[in-house]
């Protein structure tokens, strides 16, 4: 009886901590449609309701009247900021969507930034056109598991951006032009997150030309867990008569220091292509531009993560090859938007490139290939 009664008493204590593990999971809103006891509330912010409390939204008027479009953009001229969002937390940003003026300029001069839970460095701080998923100022219609582009400069991001006390975003015009900005911003609050959840950070990088030898750094050294999400890299072929991509991905973690332990076999090979790049979009791989000057590639590392405990560095090689001599080193044009995951307080982004160094020798089709 005794063993009896001790079984029960270990199969109920069983079933009460599954099910207080089930209620502390959070609710998955892409595969549980049906729940709607979640916690969660629904908010979204633009320009028609900046703040995105309830009740606040659609107040502005038109020439038709009050609740008419009557905020739907604002006019950003040279030099002008505006603060997307103030959010006070808990709350997780679960879409973005953007549009804006076309030019490949705007694309790399117009800059925003995320700042998480009081911290007063940026965490996200990258060009709109690399953070939402296209190098070299190049607008390209494509979809994948993190982006969605139009041909017309409409673009989203899905990626969740959890916060646990306040998220701030702003947007900088450093192009030479007046441009409209239009945005929403979709999130919830009533999450329930933990303290070290981890917030996502995006950088912004760009050697024009890289150094021969010296691997370009997708992240460079980040020292404490973290999650490394993937990256939209471009590259402006310098050597049009050679191939340049047979550098390989390089993954420094957890005491790493001469020798990685993730190593890839080649660049394309690194965004899930073959045999060089071939402009096909995937869901968490390819190429949105492949062409003979420019590239523009991305890799997601969802199903598949990369994580670390302590600290994690992540390089990518430039080899070429040359039909005749093989394999050499070679120097490019290499810029790329990191994505990744880890905690705050958390270590400043480094220096960010001014707007002359991120706008140089942006996409332009050549004549020939206009014919």
């Amino acid at each position: 009886m005794r063993a009896t009664t001790i079984g029960k008493s270990i199969f109920t204590v069983g079933l009460g901590l599954a099910a207080v593990t089930s209620l502390a999971q959070p609710p998955d809103l892409v595969h549980e449609p049906y729940l709607l006891d979640t916690g969660l509330i629904s908010r979204s912010i633009s320009f028609e309701n900046p703040t995105g409390e309830p009740s606040q939204g659609g107040k502005a008027a038109s020439q038709l009247g009050p609740g008419r479009k009557g905020a739907p953009n604002k006019t950003l001229q040279p030099g002008d900021s505006v603060q997307l969002c103030d959010i006070q937390g808990p709350g997780t940003i679960r879409h973005i969507w953007m549009t804006t003026a076309l030019e490949p300029e705007v694309q790399r001069a117009v800059v925003i930034r995320a700042y998480w839970d009081g911290q007063e460095h940026p965490s996200i701080e990258c060009p709109i056109g690399d953070f939402f998923g296209f190098a070299h100022g190049k607008i390209m219609p494509y979809h994948s598991a993190v982006h969605s582009v139009g041909s017309t400069g409409g673009r989203n991001i899905w990626l969740p951006m959890p916060f646990t006390k306040r998220a701030r975003m702003t947007v900088i015009n450093e192009s030479s032009k007046a441009i409209p900005l239009y945005y929403q911003i979709d999130y919830t609050i009533g999450d329930k997150h933990p303290a070290d959840v981890g917030r996502l950070h995006v950088l912004f990088r760009r050697e024009n030309p890289t150094t021969p030898k010296k691997d370009f750094e997708l992240l460079p050294k980040r020292q404490q867990k973290g999650r490394y999400i993937g990256a939209v890299i471009g590259v402006r072929n310098l050597t049009p008569d050679q191939w340049w991509g047979e550098g390989e991905i390089k993954v420094y973690m957890d005491g790493d220091t001469e020798w990685p332990t993730i190593v890839g076999t080649g660049s394309e090979d690194y965004v899930g292509l073959a045999w060089a790049l071939q402009q096909t979009p995937f869901f968490y791989n390819g190429a949105s531009l492949a062409e003979k000057e420019f590239a523009s590639m991305y890799r997601w590392h969802l199903p598949d993560p990369i994580a670390w405990r302590k600290e994690a560095r992540i390089t990518i090689q430039q080899i070429a090859y040359v039909r005749g001599q093989g394999l050499t080193e070679t120097s490019d044009d290499w810029s790329t938007a990191t994505f990744w995951y880890e905690p705050v307080p958390s270590a400043a982004l480094p220096e960010f490139p001014d707007v002359k160094a991120r706008t140089a020798n942006l996409y332009e089709k050549k004549e020939d290939e206009k014919k």
